[in-house]
């Protein structure tokens, strides 16, 4: 498989086309920044416009509900949802031509049904990426007016019609034009702009061979984003992910030689027992997750039956564990970013115990065994 390098944590499709762009995380929305500047809406609403200049007042009135709400308003029933998105589905033609997605919000893009079906990806990720975003997020009335006020910016002698359209409209959901329809067949889902992390991984896992499990393992440094990556691709590949943090090491194995071991903080004997022979089977299975308050192996955590396995955490492609995985990601991370990151997730006393210890043993061991080289996808900042 081609090594994939992505120089930010987002998609590479994102990364070509939006080259010099990086988002951060604020509560349930999104800031997404370009060369280090907050970029806004009317940027995306501009390329929209340029995109389809026929777009008429309510197309645009459309954008900015999406940009704002997403898709809350569009899975009151799962079942019915995928019937008629998979009817829609079935109806699009393959189009490599069209992009895979386009960014219309800090928070959202529209995902293309051509452009996926072009790229052989499954219909059912799709589908589970656009229920997942399907969350009312704060301040999204605050954030519809705003988005409408810059639209009105944008707009010129169509300011006034603009101000007519939102003297009538009461609210909710907007369709596209019939011009718009006949002029660009819009077939589209709308998603998180979260879930472009996890796009060149999902890209790489549909070419994999076919097999009844595949497993895909996502190491790398520390407050890197490992973690949020693999519940994504849980949550769109219907598995449930294994943490490497369940496999923390006990107190009686802490000797100062393990700890001086390249890779000795996890306890890789207990991992190769209760989960490595599993991976390969389609079937539940149930390992002790580490208990930190006792510093021992505690209550079970339950893995259910999938042909997909995700394993995430520092140190899952430790040599002593073979050559397990289908699909290899190290997820990389500045150290300034990193330090932050740690700060505001963990409190300033903890991250000064990372940078003084956790971190160390960590860089000691990608060292030690080059675990960057064996990866098959890099994401984040390159160091």
């Amino acid at each position: 498989m081609k090594k994939i390098i992505l120089t930010l944590a987002l998609s590479a499709a994102f990364q070509i086309c939006y080259g010099g762009y990086s988002l951060e995380y604020n509560g349930k929305r999104t800031k997404l920044f370009f060369r280090g500047q907050v970029v806004d809406f009317a940027r995306f609403a501009r390329e929209q416009l340029e995109r389809y200049p026929e777009s008429g007042i309510q197309d645009l009135v459309k954008l900015a509900y999406q940009a704002a709400w997403g898709p809350a308003h569009g899975i009151a029933d799962r079942e019915r949802a995928w019937k008629y998105f998979s009817r829609e589905f079935a109806r699009a033609e393959a189009d490599k031509t069209l992009a895979l997605f386009e960014v219309i919000s800090p928070d959202y893009c529209r995902v293309n049904l051509g452009a996926w079906k072009a790229a052989k990806l499954p219909e059912k990720w799709l589908f589970n990426m656009f229920c997942a975003s399907a969350e009312i997020l704060p301040e999204s009335q605050k954030l519809f007016n705003e988005y409408i006020r810059q639209m009105g910016t944008l707009q010129g002698d169509k300011r006034r019609e603009l101000d007519d359209f939102m003297q009538k409209y009461r609210g909710g959901a907007v369709h596209h034009t019939p011009l718009y329809r006949q002029k660009y067949h819009p077939s589209y889902r709308l998603v998180n702009i979260r879930f472009l992390t996890a796009l060149p991984v999902l890209t790489a896992a549909a070419k994999l061979p076919e097999k009844s499990v595949s497993v895909i393992a996502v190491d790398g440094r520390a407050a890197s984003g490992k973690t949020t990556l693999a519940r994504q691709l849980a949550l769109i590949l219907e598995t449930t992910p294994v943490h490497m943090d369940d496999f923390f090491l006990p107190q009686e194995l802490r000797t100062p030689a393990r700890l001086a071991e390249a890779g000795g903080n996890v306890h890789y004997e207990r991992f190769k027992i209760e989960v490595l022979p599993k991976l390969k089977h389609n079937a539940a299975f149930a390992y002790q997750r580490f208990d930190c308050s006792k510093m021992q192996p505690g209550e079970m955590r339950h893995i259910s039956a999938s042909r997909w396995r995700i394993v995430e955490g520092a140190y899952c492609l430790h040599p002593t564990f073979g050559d397990y995985a289908d699909l290899k990601v190290f997820f990389d991370i500045a150290p300034e970013t990193q330090l932050r990151r740690i700060c505001k997730r963990n409190g300033v006393r903890m991250a000064e115990i990372f940078a003084k210890r956790w971190i160390p043993m960590e860089e000691k061991y990608i060292k030690t065994f080059n675990i960057k080289k064996k990866a098959d996808i890099i994401l984040g900042k390159i160091r």
